[in-house]
């Protein structure tokens, strides 16, 4: 039977520090990249920024020249933005993740939930890295990678991103089954968004329930049933076990996103044909 209220557990309460989340929920292991591969990459990638900086002081010192020397100040400043922070963010967030150096090594950044990062990510990446890689001659960096468990340096830390092997080959849990007596209740009831945390919690907890003690099983159940119930309305039949309840949960959630993932496609293709000359 579901616990009505119970003292709310830790979002995370499920997870595992060395467990790697989507964010639409799917859990997966996923290996860090390595030291190795990371010096590498970065390496290439310092190479190449160098390279940058160097041709566009050029370029910059060669068109301000006939200037004063306000102007040719403010253009060698410009020049290093642009080599040392526009262009790396710029290249990691058109290519979603993957700089020259870690394009060529398989590598690529995500974020902590290892959904693709954005350009808020990619610019605290290197706006950290101008210190720990360039001011401190890479030292900053190594050591943040020798000693964090995931290999992240200083600006992965900042930004809450992750550096990944991208040829790992991934093989994915089958999505969670719709209990067969739940599902006209799961169909008629308002089920909400689960907060992000929570959706990940109990999705890696159905996932491995196999692997938990019996009685550890069944407290995990509880507690989490007992946060989900709050974002159901009405509550499942009574006698309904918690674990059941949370399948269910997740299976509706799915549906009804994939409905209106199909339904928003759908209208956007006829708005496409609508536009397309011709028709």
């Amino acid at each position: 039977m579901l616990i009505p209220a119970m003292q709310p557990t830790s979002d995370h309460a499920s997870l595992t520090a060395d467990d790697t989340v989507t964010g639409e929920a799917v859990a997966f292991d996923l290996p860090a990249a390595g030291i190795g591969p990371r010096m590498v990459a970065g390496l290439l990638d310092v190479v190449l920024t160098v390279a940058v900086l160097i041709g566009t002081l050029f370029l910059a010192v060669l068109a301000a020249s006939q200037t004063d020397a306000a102007l040719l100040h403010v253009a060698t400043i410009g020049s290093v933005v642009v080599a040392l922070l526009v262009v790396p963010t710029t290249v990691e967030t058109l290519s979603r993740g993957r700089s020259p150096g870690k394009w060529a090594m398989g590598l690529r950044v995500v974020r902590d939930d290892a959904g693709p990062i954005t350009a808020q990510h990619a610019f605290v990446r290197a706006l950290v890295a101008v210190v720990e890689t360039y001011a401190l001659t890479g030292a900053g960096a190594f050591f943040s990678i020798l000693l964090s468990p995931r290999g992240k340096r200083l600006g992965d830390h900042a930004a809450g991103t992750y550096v990944v092997l991208e040829r790992v080959r991934l093989v994915l849990p089958p999505p969670t089954a719709m209990p067969q007596h739940l599902g006209p209740w799961a169909r008629g009831a308002d089920i909400s968004a689960l907060p992000t945390p929570l959706a990940l919690g109990v999705r890696q907890f159905l996932g491995r329930a196999q692997e938990l003690t019996p009685a550890s099983r069944e407290e995990l159940a509880h507690r989490l049933a007992a946060q989900v119930v709050t974002h159901v309305a009405p509550p499942p039949p009574p006698g309904t076990h918690p674990e059941l309840f949370l399948a269910a949960v997740l299976a509706a959630r799915r549906e009804r996103d994939g409905a209106r993932f199909e339904r928003e496609r759908s209208l956007r293709q006829r708005l496409t044909s609508a536009r397309t000359p011709g028709r």
